[in-house]
């Protein structure tokens, strides 16, 4: 930020990538947050089910990261690029919440689960699901970025 502060480019753009950069920083905050609940949980108490339904969604929002690296890593040169990987990460993230809807039908049919690791348990799908939504944030600031040149 305090390069782009003090750099030659035009107000315009330089607020472009601004927002571009805390979309990007609110994809890590909510990977922290990700792990910081996955560390609360007790996972001897999760059931093999949910274990899966929860690979699933971390798989599916490394997938949305990966697309949106491509996607800005593209930026300067190859747009039409950009703007595909862009376009990848939307359908990535749609994947995610899928898998977070069905995340909570899991939780709620689980028989033998404290409360407790319940409620962690559906934090950590959401901050989970929250890593794919901000990769489609980001996306879409990519996407201002590449249309407004």
């Amino acid at each position: 930020m305090t390069e782009l502060t003090c750099g030659e480019l035009p107000p315009s753009d330089r607020e472009y990538l601004m927002n571009l950069m805390k979309s990007v920083d609110m994809v890590a905050d909510c990977s922290q947050e990700s792990s910081r609940l996955l560390s609360a949980i007790p996972m001897e108490d999760v059931s093999e089910n949910l274990k899966k339904a929860l690979v699933k969604m971390v798989e599916g929002a490394k997938e949305c990261a990966t697309a949106l690296r491509k996607c800005i890593d593209s930026i300067p040169e190859k747009r039409e690029e950009a703007l595909q990987a862009a376009d990848e990460v939307e359908r990535l993230e749609e994947k995610v919440d899928d898998l977070f809807e069905n995340s909570r039908h899991f939780i709620a049919r689980e028989e033998k689960i404290r409360v407790g690791t319940a409620i962690l348990l559906n934090d950590l799908f959401e901050a989970i699901e929250m890593v794919a939504n901000r990769c489609e944030d980001a996306c879409d600031q990519v996407r201002v970025i590449v249309c407004c040149r």
